[in-house]
């Protein structure tokens, strides 16, 4: 636990002071006392508390002066958050290996289907936002928690050339920083953050891809601007290794920048192509940012994966102001002090 206000923990000498004032008190009364022949008859004629019920309310009150003390120096301390608390963004490769059928009917219907999956499973207050990369990579929707939004733009998801993981990543930064200003965007220079471990941003990146980065920022130096800011990149590696014919339907194709065949589907050639999945870079990404690099070969590993996600999202940690909780206990200990006194002291 650390303190904002540190010099505030002067408001603590309250207590000893207190402590010799009723010290000093009860000197002078001693002093001012009236001898009698019989002190038990005194005792038997004016009955009072016993001396720890004398003591307890006022402990407690100058234990409630301590933890109020303790309050005005705004303690806080680093404290798991929940998934809710958070903003994932999710960026998927629309690159046009993904029309590879080794995952039927191919990649990208099994990554929407995963996508949506993914998106109506979280908690109503969770933001998740969501980018698509191919040559280049966009943001489609900003952090949001309206999953309807997310779900139709999941729906519109089109492949084109290129594979461009880095310039997703650094996308993936600039749309956390819109939401959360202790994220500051790419394109700022930051000190060497040293090792991260356990102080991590309450924001996260899970990066789909069934390739390896062909053009633009390299997904290393990505990272490290990811790293910078302490947030997490968990990275998924989609796809097998076995040569699959590519074909994608209409609605799966970028009609920008692809033409449109007579029969309504688009194949990679009449051929069957192997698609490589880097493990090596999306492991290094991964490790390098705090986050983990999971594997999935068919649809049901894939949703599997994403299912699995905010059970590991959730273990983050945020600074957290403790506050109201000191003050709230000051005030019960107050209220104790003066009840138990009251109940007491009545007769």
């Amino acid at each position: 636990m650390a303190l904002t206000w540190p010099w505030a923990l002067a408001a603590l000498l309250a207590v000893p002071l207190l402590l010799l004032a009723r010290w000093l008190l009860q000197r002078r009364r001693r002093r001012s006392a009236v001898r009698v022949s019989s002190l038990a008859l005194i005792r038997a004629a004016v009955p009072g508390p016993s001396a720890w019920r004398r003591r307890i309310p006022v402990w407690l009150f100058l234990a409630a002066l301590a933890a109020l003390g303790v309050g005005v120096a705004r303690p806080h301390a680093s404290m798991l958050v929940p998934t809710s608390s958070t903003s994932i963004v999710l960026a998927i490769d629309v690159s046009q290996s993904m029309c590879s059928t080794d995952v039927p009917p191919n990649r990208m219907v099994a990554a929407r289907a995963a996508a949506r999956e993914f998106v109506l499973a979280q908690d109503d207050g969770t933001r998740i936002g969501l980018v698509a990369f191919s040559g280049i990579s966009g943001l489609l929707v900003e952090p949001t928690t309206d999953k309807q939004v997310l779900l139709d733009a999941i729906d519109t998801l089109r492949t084109a050339r290129g594979t461009a993981i880095g310039q997703a990543i650094l996308t993936a930064i600039d749309a956390i920083a819109e939401s959360n200003p202790d994220v500051l965007p790419t394109g700022v220079e930051l000190p060497d953050p040293g090792d991260v471990a356990g102080q991590y941003a309450p924001d996260t990146i899970v990066v789909l891809t069934d390739g390896a980065n062909t053009q633009g920022v390299t997904p290393e130096i990505a990272a490290e601007q990811a790293k910078a800011r302490r947030i997490r990149i968990y990275t998924i590696g989609f796809g097998t290794t076995d040569p699959a014919p590519i074909v994608c339907s209409v609605d799966q194709i970028d009609q920008g920048t692809i033409i449109r065949p007579p029969d309504g589907r688009f194949g990679g050639g009449g051929g069957r192509r192997a698609q490589l999945i880097d493990e090596e870079t999306l492991t290094a990404v991964a490790d390098s940012t705090g986050g983990e690099y999971f594997r999935a070969e068919d649809a049901e590993q894939l949703g599997k994966v994403l299912g699995d996600l905010p059970s590991t999202i959730v273990a983050q940690r945020r600074d957290v102001e403790l506050t109201v909780w000191f003050v709230l206990a000051a005030a019960l200990l107050a209220f104790a002090a003066v009840g138990l006194s009251l109940r007491w002291n009545r007769g």
